[in-house]
Order: C-alpha cells, then sequence, then structure tokens
C-alpha cells in the first residue's frame, strides 16, 4: 500500500468515524491525528519530488551546496577584510606623505 492509498484509506475511516460518532473521543482524536501525519508526509514527499530532491543522492547534493555556500560566505568576508585593509594602508601612507610634504621634507618621498 502506498502513501496515497494508505490517506485515502484513513480520510474514509475518519468520514465514517465522524458520521456515527455524536461527540468527539481520543479514538477521533487519534485517526485526525494520524490522518494529518499521513497527509503532511505525502505533501513533503511531492516538494521534494517537485525541486529534484527525491532520489538517494539529494542528501549529498544538498550537503554540497551548503559547503559551496560556506565557503563564498568565508569568501565574501576575506574580501571584504582585504579591502578594509588595503584602504587602511592607504590612508596611512597618504598621511605620512601629508606629514613629510608639512614638515617640509621631501627627501623622505625618494
Amino acid at each position: 500500500m502506498d502513501e496515497d492509498e494508505a490517506l485515502a484509506r484513513l480520510i474514509a475511516l475518519a468520514g465514517t468515524s465522524a458520521i456515527g460518532a455524536s461527540g468527539a473521543s481520543g479514538a477521533d482524536a487519534a485517526l485526525l491525528r494520524a490522518v494529518v501525519e499521513e497527509a503532511s508526509e505525502l505533501g513533503a514527499r511531492r516538494a521534494l519530488a517537485r525541486l529534484g530532491l527525491a532520489d538517494a543522492a539529494a542528501r549529498d547534493d544538498v550537503a554540497d551546496l551548503r559547503q559551496l555556500l560556506g565557503a563564498w560566505r568565508d569568501a565574501k568576508t576575506s574580501a571584504w577584510k582585504a579591502a578594509v585593509d588595503w584602504a587602511v594602508r592607504g590612508m596611512l601612507a597618504l598621511l605620512v606623505v601629508g606629514l613629510a610634504v608639512k614638515l617640509g621634507l621631501p627627501g623622505l618621498l625618494r
């Protein structure tokens, strides 16, 4: 019995128990919970299939994508740090050149 068939049987069982029962009981709640669990499982499988992640290699694919995303974030962070480092060094070089000109020491620039 596949998931579609199991869900159809649970829904049919829930419908007949709702018609025959005068009030909600513990069995009705358990049956409703089973229907919801089966429906959510079936929906999750369908969503993964539509995304192309229903095969056995999907776990490895997602792990590779996470690793690639982590590497991208690390590279982006180091690129920003390098850019800030170069900007600070450039500002300090301009400050030293400015001080040398202000103090009249053009020989230090050569």
